[in-house]
């Protein structure tokens, strides 16, 4: 024995390596979040995300990359969220709509016909949206920022003024929601329950003739090209949030987690507060490519309006989000509208 430890050869090598070659310029490889999201590269949703990536990139200097799949290639919202749970991917920017898998009551806050500005909604999220937080963190996820898609509205290929236009429709339906299909054929609509991906052939093929999005989506995917109707009612908002893996966060260097969600809901609201005028503009264009805009008539407001608090309400309460989480929404939003009558005074 020359009075080395048997070790001695493996250790020392280790050690000197982890303390020179940072010194040398090395570095460790850098973390790659992968991304996904069904808003089409060149849209408003898409550009926000990529301005993400660079700012991440220079908060950490060039340490934490972000790898975003646009368009839908990782699948719709309910396939991207099954990957997200797998570890296929570490995040997504997606709408509360396909969120409602994960946690139930975050349906409450979109529920047709209850929030009508984009003022009341933002009231609501700001005092029920930290409970959806907190739920989402129960599940393994973090919400780095919420922002808005825009107000679903019906398109159609032929006129819509009525509920009964609409009837006469093929309906198309986000994902395969058995309660929620169910409600619409009661209702005497023809609901096509579909992945959001499958519109558009749907539309060519003449297996859907109508559907409910946000203008700003209808623009983006082309699909108001086959359905050049639209109504001004306003069935309910589309709010987006950026959620990513607690697990996938936390591979995070602390020292730049506060910098990156900061970034995160800077790019957020600065999307929000552009979303009504993106969507005035998505309007505007399609105008000039044929769409027609039907103003929704108060008394069609009203038989919706009616159609959701006696048929629908019933069916989704205590089924669908539970009851104190509801009142929660309704409070917040009769708190604001009352603060808001009293301003107006």
């Amino acid at each position: 024995m020359n009075g080395k430890h048997p070790f001695s050869s493996m250790i020392i090598p280790g050690v000197l390596a982890a303390t020179i070659l940072p010194l040398l310029g090395c570095s460790v490889a850098a973390q790659t979040i992968k991304l996904a999201s069904i808003a089409p590269e060149g849209s408003p949703w898409n550009d926000a995300l990529v301005d993400l990536g660079h700012r991440w990139k220079e908060i950490t200097g060039g340490k934490v990359k972000l790898r975003i799949y646009p368009g839908g290639v990782a699948g719709d919202e309910p396939a991207m969220l099954r990957k997200m749970r797998i570890g296929q991917l570490h995040a997504g920017a997606v709408t509360t709509l396909g969120l409602i898998s994960v946690v139930p009551d975050i349906e409450a806050i979109t529920f047709p016909m209850q929030i009508r500005t984009d003022e009341e909604l933002q009231a609501v999220i700001k005092s029920v949206g930290p409970d959806i937080e907190e739920q989402l963190s129960e599940k393994g996820y973090k919400i780095l920022g919420w922002s808005m898609a825009g107000w679903m509205h019906f398109f159609s290929r032929n006129k819509m003024e009525t509920a009964e236009d609409l009837r006469k429709q093929k309906l198309f339906f986000w994902g395969s929601d058995t309660v929620y299909v169910g409600l619409l054929q009661t209702l005497g609509f023809q609901p096509v329950a579909l992945p959001v991906t499958d519109l558009l052939p749907s539309l060519q093929t003449g297996l859907v003739d109508a559907f409910a999005a946000p203008p700003v989506a209808a623009l983006s995917f082309q699909w108001f090209g086959l359905a050049k109707n639209m109504s001004t009612l306003r069935w309910q908002p589309t709010p987006t949030v950026i959620l990513i893996r607690e697990k996938e966060w936390h591979k995070v260097p602390e020292k730049f987690r506060a910098d990156m969600e900061a970034a995160a809901r800077e790019v957020s609201d600065g999307l929000w507060a552009k979303s009504r005028e993106l969507e005035q503009q998505s309007i505007d264009a399609m105008v000039e490519h044929g769409l027609q805009v039907h103003p929704a008539a108060d008394s069609v407001r009203d038989e919706f309006q009616t159609m959701v608090q006696e048929q629908g309400l019933p069916v989704f309460l205590k089924k669908r989000f539970s009851p104190p989480f509801f009142e929660k929404v309704q409070a917040a939003l009769a708190e604001y509208r009352s603060e808001s009558a009293h301003s107006d005074r």
